[in-house]
């Protein structure tokens, strides 16, 4: 019955004959495994006829796939890549998707994807200090998934490494960077991990009862875990631009909001303008993300922000000047 799941996936049309002696049953037997097959979910067409044959259409829900053995490695290889991708919801769901097929992929094509994985460079436009293995998010998605305890080792911002041991709860992608929301079981508190410091994570097969995330979600409580760990800057700027031009723009790392330009207290009267406001650890990239956008500006707080603009405008300056 897999063999002919196998054939009906990889052709459009078959008729009952060639089924049959692809198979070597008879064609009795393939109509018996056709009836199993869509017991099973699978939307298997059939059309009488001596022009007639068997058709795997479209369902309403995606049943189970089979796949041969390069198919499953180029599936691991291209899942792999998409988990470093800042698309919304593609990184996660192929992380999940990953961490599904290593489950049940054998080792020896486990081993040939790896080695293709270890043999291909990718070209990075962007910073890579960050760079997360995927198969280390497959195991902690895993894990997380089967309500199993996880080990590994993990480095701090402190550049101290330990042993952890914890009750993976979710994974989290907040910008460009993985975040494991999990129960430290030594600790015995929540903690937040980057991804990227977790080495050589392996599940213990000792399986927990799921306990509920601080703050209701996993995404709020590393939001919460990263302001409290690092010091921020609230910049509050208004600007002559449409808000929702700044939203498409910048998306969820700003909160934008509309302002009624006809007063004229800051640009010129019935102007588009909104505000913007942002934290951040530093000044850098607010100034940056301020001259990209060729529009003129007020800033509103902090003071030192916009003392460090006119700091870095006459350090410009004498530069270009020579």
């Amino acid at each position: 019955m897999l063999r002919l799941l196998s054939l009906l996936q990889s052709h459009r049309d078959w008729s009952g004959a060639e089924l049959a002696d692809r198979l070597e049953v008879s064609p009795r037997t393939v109509r018996r495994d056709v009836d199993r097959l869509r017991v099973l979910g699978y939307p298997v067409d059939a059309t009488p006829g001596v022009d007639g044959g068997y058709r795997l259409a479209a369902g309403a829900a995606l049943p189970p796939l089979v796949l041969d053995d390069d198919e499953a490695v180029a599936l691991v290889i291209a899942l792999r890549a998409t988990a470093t991708l800042a698309i919304t919801g593609a990184a996660e769901a192929s992380v999940n998707a990953l961490a599904k097929v290593v489950q049940v992929l054998p080792v020896r094509l486990r081993q040939r994807a790896e080695n293709i994985a270890k043999m291909t460079t990718a070209a990075e436009w962007s910073d890579t200090s960050a760079t997360v293995d995927p198969m280390v998010l497959a195991t902690l998605a895993t894990s997380a998934r089967n309500l199993e305890r996880v080990e590994f080792s993990y480095t701090d911002r402190h550049s101290s490494t330990e042993g952890r041991l914890v009750e993976p709860a979710q994974l989290v992608m907040l910008g460009r960077r993985w975040y494991l929301v999990a129960y430290d079981a030594n600790r015995h508190d929540w903690r937040t991990f980057r991804v990227d410091r977790v080495r050589e994570p392996h599940g213990t097969g000792r399986h927990f009862n799921p306990k509920p995330i601080p703050l209701g979600d996993a995404a709020s409580y590393v939001r919460s875990s990263i302001s409290s760990a690092t010091p921020t800057h609230e910049i509050v700027v208004e600007i002559a631009a449409p808000a929702e031009a700044l939203r498409e723009r910048y998306g969820n790392w700003v909160t934008v909001t509309a302002i009624d330009g006809s007063d004229g207290d800051v640009f010129g009267e019935g102007e588009q303008r909104c505000r913007m406001e942002l934290s951040s650890d530093g000044f850098g990239w607010p100034m940056t993300m301020l001259a990209s956008l060729d529009a003129e500006f007020s800033v509103i707080s902090p003071p030192e922000f916009r003392e460090h603009l006119a700091a870095a405008g006459q350090l410009f300056t004498r530069w270009a000047d020579g």
